[in-house]
């Protein structure tokens, strides 16, 4: 059976072009989002995956009706494919129930590999180039070393407690013990008596 999927942007945006190819495609039953494919949430579509059986096919009028993204769509394509159901793209002209329609999505599954480690490789050169630079990668940190020093020293008094020297810094007791071990500076223990993390 050919089920066909439909989205359109807007409502400002009329869907007949698409609903129309799909029909004449030959799906007996079509489902529509009026949403943008930057949102995740797509009741439709996740009712026609629903709906989707072995043996049937999913039908679009184009890639990008179905797919936020080419990993987005690889993915959805290849969970249809592990359940026994084909896909095909009117627009495109791909259909992986024929070997050459196949061979073309295995092309995609492999770009969106490709774009992928290409992030990923963009992203250590930058956090490398950041440390050579003296920087880390990640949140700065909630405490300065100026800061630090000056809740060390306010921690040599007897009458303060960590408590309030966290206060004082809008941390948490956790924060606080935590900056003064990374800055090596003493974790002093107050006289007064406090409640224990």
């Amino acid at each position: 059976m050919l089920i066909g999927y439909a989205r359109v942007s807007t409502v400002d945006q009329r869907p007949e072009l698409q609903l129309d190819a799909l029909r004449a495609a030959g799906c007996e039953q079509v489902f529509e989002d009026r949403i943008s494919g930057a949102t995740r949430e797509r009741p439709q579509l996740a009712t026609c995956l629903q709906t989707l059986r072995r043996g049937d096919t999913l039908v679009v009028w184009r890639l990008d009706r179905l797919g936020r993204s080419l990993k987005d769509l690889v993915s959805i394509v290849t969970e249809l494919d592990s359940r026994g159901v084909g896909f095909q793209s009117v627009t495109e002209a791909i259909d992986t129930s024929t070997s050459s329609g196949r061979l073309v999505f295995h092309i995609f599954a492999s770009l969106a590999e490709f774009e992928r480690s290409i992030i990923q490789e963009r992203t250590r050169a930058g956090l490398a180039a950041a440390r050579a630079r003296g920087r880390k990668g990640g949140r700065n940190p909630k405490m300065t070393l100026a800061d630090v020093r000056k809740a060390s020293a306010m921690l040599r008094d007897p009458n303060m407690t960590k408590a309030e020297v966290a206060e004082h810094f809008g941390v948490s007791r956790m924060t606080l013990n935590a900056s003064l071990k990374r800055h090596g500076l003493p974790d002093l223990p107050s006289s007064r008596s406090e409640p224990h993390n």
